[in-house]
């Protein structure tokens, strides 16, 4: 593989790209990172709609940023995504992934023919029947995953691999210590929540959520009649804070905060519940937050309280070896990479 590559993390309003040197080796090194705006409604819960808009945009990216690398890593995380628990005769994986087709159309939302399939093995056991591979069913739509491709290779780059989204944030962040045990790792972007939980750092259970920070910012917007500049002020402003209002606008801000994070919350807990009930030798230990919309003061109390659980604020590049230049940048310029590392780093699985 390339001794360069860059993990690509296409969001609704961002382009945020990570190079790794070594991906393959025992210590990888960040090389550098970038992110810049993309223009309005290009993208749409992380599926490119004007190709070439967003071609225009990695190549801006890529002057900007200073990659050298042009192989790419591309994620995928959304609601036309699907991770489902599946369980297979024991076979090679090729063969089970060549068997996908003829065993999983039941449950799909769309005919076999149109959606790209693949299988992750967990565990094998015994049973009645025979052996099996209990694992996860990933099914993505094709078109979704090809208008991503497609705008990576308009700018000139070389897509080597696309990536589930859930998997690349565990690649980072479920190491060293939090390898033990049973965790949960939350990532909330503008439009879609990944959740994925791992045990003994192997990943058991996949959810997308199509909720995002995204959300109430257009609450604001539409509610308090401003402009998306300003809900995101008075977003970050308020926050789930319980500090005393001043004002009816800062009451009405505060309602509306605490209504649109509250279902956001609520969703969280019952995906988080959901497996709990179903695998209850394996109960969740600990929360490993992330993504821009996780930074919402506050937040981080609230679904601790919500689930009882500790919670962690996910620091991506802590124990990796690093570049001058990444050392050298705001450490809150990190969170925002998770995504486009775990894609790096994933270039060698």
């Amino acid at each position: 593989m390339a001794k360069h590559i860059v993990g690509l993390d296409i969001g609704r309003n961002m382009l945020r790209a990570v190079e790794v040197e070594n991906a393959d080796k025992a210590k990888p090194i960040i090389v550098r990172f970038a992110e810049i705006a993309l223009p309005e409604g290009s993208v749409q819960s992380g599926e490119v709609r004007e190709i070439h808009t967003v071609a225009a945009a990695i190549k801006r990216l890529w002057a900007t940023g200073g990659f050298k690398s042009r192989d790419v890593v591309l994620g995928m995380g959304n609601q036309r995504v699907l991770a489902r628990d599946l369980t297979v005769p024991r076979a090679g994986i090729q063969q089970i992934r060549e068997s996908l087709p003829f065993q999983v159309q039941d449950m799909l939302p769309v005919p076999v023919s149109e959606a790209l399939l693949d299988f992750y093995p967990i565990s094998e056991e015994q049973t009645e029947a025979g052996a099996v591979v209990n694992g996860l069913l990933i099914a993505a739509i094709k078109d979704s995953v090809l208008g991503n491709v497609n705008a990576v290779r308009r700018a000139g780059l070389n897509p080597v691999q696309v990536d589930l989204i859930p998997f690349a944030l565990t690649r980072v962040l479920v190491r060293g210590a939090m390898q033990r045990g049973t965790i949960a790792v939350i990532d909330i972007g503008a439009s879609t929540t990944n959740v994925v939980i791992t045990t003994n750092g192997v990943p058991q259970f996949v959810r997308m959520i199509p909720a995002g920070g995204e959300d109430l910012t257009k609450a604001l917007v539409n509610r308090l009649e401003v402009g998306p500049a300003q809900a995101e002020m008075a977003k970050r402003t308020r926050g789930l804070n319980s500090a005393p209002v001043s004002s009816e606008l800062e009451q009405f801000t505060a309602e509306v905060v605490h209504t649109v994070s509250g279902d956001l919350l609520n969703s969280l807990r019952n995906t988080l519940n959901y497996f709990a009930n179903t695998r209850q030798n394996d109960p969740i230990q600990a929360i490993m937050l992330t993504g821009g919309g996780a930074q919402l003061s506050g937040f981080a109390q609230a679904l601790g309280d919500v689930m009882r659980v500790q919670i962690i604020q996910a620091d991506p590049f802590a124990g990796l070896d690093m570049s001058r230049a990444v050392k050298s940048s705001a450490p809150g310029e990190h969170v925002a990479m998770t995504v486009a590392l775990g894609l790096a780093l994933g270039s060698a699985a």
